[in-house]
């Protein structure tokens, strides 16, 4: 196979061919190998690359090159087996343009004759608690007060907040009090009666996405194909958040926007409070043990953004905003995670931005949160898959999508 196609050739104009920052801004990223130029991530095709930039071998190539930030926040494909990854039938933002997509690892460039590892995420050493939590409070205030002001541009479309009711889409939706919220869940679920309370605190318009079997159904197929994910971890994960995306784009939303980033860069895990003790993580310091999950970022987003822009929205996540994640970076372990509270930092930045019970909200994952795990298993053992069989809800899902394609 090569990498020559003559179909479904990707638009490549200069508006198409990169994403979530100027040709400008990249390049000057690039010659001066800024981790974290001033952006919520970029991803996409450097058509005049500057003259700094290498080979591996240390021969400067000349042409243009591929790149993608740091976290990997934009999502970016290859043909696994393409002999110029850069021509335009060999890459693309959406991995269901190319016969075998292999994601470009996140904060790298990929040029004709190879890769280069170009942004490794930073590890600065931790700075006093003071000025660490004045940092973090300034990032996400001049980050958030510049989300809000996009949404004065009617050329960016209308913008809605996926909200769950915690510190996280609080922080977010208090920056846009005016955009629609909105949660998905099986009744009863924690994260429908955490948003309907935090939004009435905040006197938000909250819009309720009562999930049901059927919609399960139709959605797993749909995310394993924008994806490449049939895994039941990543579907429980990316199925609430295609179903909420997909109730926004219904109602006229071109925009979400999303609280993603906050548990891996503030120490939202349980596994970040003890991590000597725990052993699903290496590091045995609550840093060390950020920067493991900070690490997990690119794949998850890689999965998170491909399905929502299925759904038929453009994800916005202003708390993965450049500024957010320098200060984030930089802070002590007692304003991570302690015994008595996650995401400290954080928690104390949100204090006076959102009521109470947002801020201090216990956070569960999605998948749990809004029941959606529970209730694919539970169409697993309706449908034959018991528990006591291995893997029964894996089993389901590949059914479940056999008979889809068929």
């Amino acid at each position: 196979m090569t990498d020559d196609r003559s179909d479904a050739v990707p638009d490549r104009s200069d508006a198409s061919r990169l994403r979530g920052a100027s040709a400008s801004l990249v390049a000057a990223a690039v010659r001066d190998r800024d981790p974290l130029p001033g952006t919520r991530g970029f991803a996409g095709l450097l058509a005049d690359p500057p003259a700094a930039v290498d080979e591996p071998d240390g021969t400067p190539d000349g042409g243009p090159v591929l790149v993608r930030d740091v976290l990997g926040r934009q999502p970016l494909f290859v043909e696994a087996d393409a002999a110029d990854p850069t021509r335009p039938a060999s890459w693309s933002f959406d991995r269901n343009d190319l016969r075998s997509p292999e994601p470009v690892p996140a904060g790298s460039i990929v040029s004709a004759s190879g890769s280069d590892r170009r942004w490794p995420l930073p590890t600065p050493a931790p700075s006093e608690p003071e000025p660490a939590r004045t940092a973090v409070d300034d990032a996400i205030g001049t980050a958030l007060a510049d989300f809000a002001a996009e949404t004065d541009d009617p050329s960016t479309g209308r913008l809605a907040v996926a909200f769950s009711g915690g510190v996280d889409s609080a922080l977010v939706a208090s920056a846009v009090p005016d955009a629609p919220c909105y949660v998905a869940g099986f009744e009863g679920c924690h994260d429908v009666a955490a948003a309907r309370e935090a939004a009435a605190g905040m006197d938000l318009d909250l819009r309720v996405v009562a999930l049901s079997h059927d919609d399960l159904r139709r959605a797993i197929p749909a995310v394993a194909a924008a994806t490449g994910r049939r895994n039941p971890m990543d579907l429980n994960i990316a199925v609430p958040l295609y179903l909420t995306a997909e109730a926004a784009a219904a109602d006229g939303v071109d925009r979400v926007a999303v609280g993603q980033g906050a548990d891996e860069l503030f120490g939202g895990y349980s596994k970040v409070v003890d991590p000597a003790a725990d052993d699903r993580v290496d590091a045995d310091t609550v840093r060390g043990a950020r920067t493991e999950t900070v690490r997990t970022l690119p794949a998850q987003l890689e999965r998170d953004v491909s399905a929502l822009r299925a759904a038929g929205v453009e994800p916005v996540a202003p708390l993965l905003d450049d500024r957010v994640v320098d200060a984030a970076l930089r802070l002590p372990g007692e304003l991570l995670a302690t015994a008595d509270e996650r995401k400290v930092a954080l928690r104390r930045a949100a204090a006076g931005r959102v009521p109470e019970s947002a801020s201090t909200a216990d956070k569960k994952a999605v998948q749990y949160g809004t029941y959606v795990s529970r209730e694919i298993d539970r169409l697993a053992r309706q449908n034959g898959f018991k528990r006591r069989m291995e893997d029964h809800v894996g089993r389901y899902v590949d059914a479940l999508l056999e008979e889809h394609a068929g």
